[in-house]
């Protein structure tokens, strides 16, 4: 898959990002959780059982490019990990939360998200 950068424009999004399409309304997603600043959507190629992205609704590259002025988004987007994990069914029995900044950690659409991953035991983080 080609890696997806986009020009951010005046209103903090882009639509030349998939993600920003799918915050925006414009591409349809299997929604879980909305607020005002993020959306947490079930992955179209779940890796577990339980896969939501979670997304703010502002562009942002990825966990590299945040500041300290995006200390609400982030925290937005950990609570919309817990509210989608208790929506789920796996807050309880337990889920992990990834995200991938950068080329290396296998980041594909440059949008910052936070992969929810549950509903069975998943094992080791790394494998070598």
């Amino acid at each position: 898959m080609d890696f997806l950068r986009c020009e951010i424009n005046s209103k903090g999004t882009t639509m030349d990002c998939i993600f920003c399409k799918i915050a925006s309304g414009e591409m349809s997603s299997s929604k879980v959780y909305e607020n005002d600043s993020v959306l947490a959507f079930d992955d179209i190629r779940p890796l577990a059982p339980v896969h939501v992205l979670i997304i703010p609704k502002k562009h942002i590259e990825n966990a590299a490019a945040l500041t300290l002025q995006d200390a609400d988004i982030m925290a937005a987007m950990l609570n919309a990990a817990i509210e989608a994990a208790s929506i789920k069914g796996i807050k309880e029995s337990g889920f992990r939360i990834i995200t991938n900044s950068g080329a290396d950690s296998g980041q594909e659409v440059y949008h910052l998200h936070l992969h929810l991953l549950g509903g069975k035991q998943l094992g080791p983080l790394l494998t070598h």
